[in-house]
C-alpha cells in the first residue's frame, strides 16, 4: 500500500482545491436559492419556450422553482463538468507524470510488479474521487439543511452517485490512455471530458444523435432524467462500466509491456 498512499500524499493538494472549488460553488448555489426561490417559476415558465435549448439542458423537465429542479440544473452543471475534470485530470496524469517527471527508473527498481504498481495508482485514483464526492455531498446536505430545506434526500443521493460513477469512468478511460503517453498528456484528459460534455448536449438537440448518450457517460447523469423518473439509467451506467474496465485493462496490457524509458 506504500505507493497508492504517496499517490493520495503527492496529490492531497490538488484534491483539497478541487473538493473546496466544487463543494463551495455548490454551498452558494443552495444558499441564494431562497433569494431566487419565487422568481423561478418566471424563470422555468420563460426557458420552456426557448426549443432546442431549453431540451439541451433538460429545463423542459424541471421546475426551477423547487429546489431539486434548482439542484439539478444550477449545482448539476457545477458538479458534473468541474467533478468531470478533476476526474480526467488525475486520470491521465497517473501513469504519463512518471516518465515526465523521470521517476519511474526509480520506481520500477523496487521489487514490486508492474501490475501492483498500476493497481495501486488505480485505487488512489478512485479514492480520491470517492473523497471528493463524498465531502462534496456533506455540504451540499448541511447547505439544504442550513436554508431549513427538504428535498427528497433519496434523489439527491442518486444525482451524486451518477456524477461519482460518471467520473470514475472518466477517470478509468484517462488512465487507460495514460499508459500510452509519455510526457503529460493533461490538455488530453481534460479535452476528452469537454468532448463528452457537449456530446450529451448535442444528443439532447436532436432525436438523431441520441446514440450519442451510450457513449458519453453524461447521458446517464441527466438532472431532469433522474429527478422525474426517480431511478437510474442502468442500460447506460453498464454500457458505462464497460468502456472503463475495457479502457482499464488495455492499459494494464500496455503499461506491462512498455519500453520504459
Amino acid at each position: 500500500m506504500t505507493i497508492l498512499k504517496h499517490e493520495i500524499k503527492q496529490g492531497k493538494i490538488s484534491l483539497s482545491i478541487w473538493t473546496s472549488a466544487i463543494a463551495g460553488l455548490l454551498a452558494c448555489c443552495v444558499l441564494i436559492y431562497p433569494e431566487m426561490g419565487n422568481q423561478m417559476d418566471e424563470v422555468t415558465e420563460m426557458f420552456s419556450s426557448m426549443g432546442s435549448f431549453t431540451a439541451a439542458f433538460g429545463m423542459d423537465k424541471l421546475n426551477m422553482g423547487e429546489l431539486l429542479g434548482f439542484y439539478g440544473m444550477e449545482c448539476g452543471s457545477i458538479i458534473g463538468l468541474g467533478g468531470a475534470l478533476f476526474a480526467a485530470l488525475i486520470g491521465i496524469s497517473s501513469l504519463a507524470k512518471e516518465q515526465k517527471e523521470h521517476t519511474a527508473e526509480f520506481l520500477m527498481s523496487h521489487p514490486v510488479s508492474r501490475v501492483r504498481v498500476l493497481t495501486e495508482k488505480f485505487c488512489a485514483v478512485i479514492l480520491q474521487i470517492l473523497i471528493m464526492n463524498v465531502m462534496v455531498l456533506l455540504i451540499s446536505v448541511l447547505s439544504i439543511i442550513i436554508i431549513n430545506e427538504s428535498p427528497e434526500w433519496k434523489v439527491l443521493v442518486l444525482l451524486h452517485l451518477a456524477y461519482t460513477i460518471m467520473q470514475i469512468e472518466i477517470a478509468a478511460i484517462c488512465f487507460g490512455i495514460s499508459a500510452f503517453i509519455r510526457r503529460g498528456g493533461i490538455g488530453a484528459g481534460l479535452g476528452l471530458a469537454a468532448i463528452m460534455y457537449f456530446m450529451n448536449i448535442i444528443a439532447n438537440l436532436t432525436d438523431k444523435a441520441e446514440f450519442l448518450k451510450y457513449i458519453t457517460p453524461f447521458g446517464y447523469t441527466e438532472g431532469a432524467d433522474i429527478i422525474t423518473e426517480k431511478n437510474l439509467d442502468t442500460k447506460m451506467i453498464l454500457f458505462g462500466t464497460s468502456y472503463a474496465v475495457i479502457a482499464v485493462v488495455i492499459g494494464y496490457v500496455r503499461y506491462c509491456r512498455k519500453d520504459i524509458s
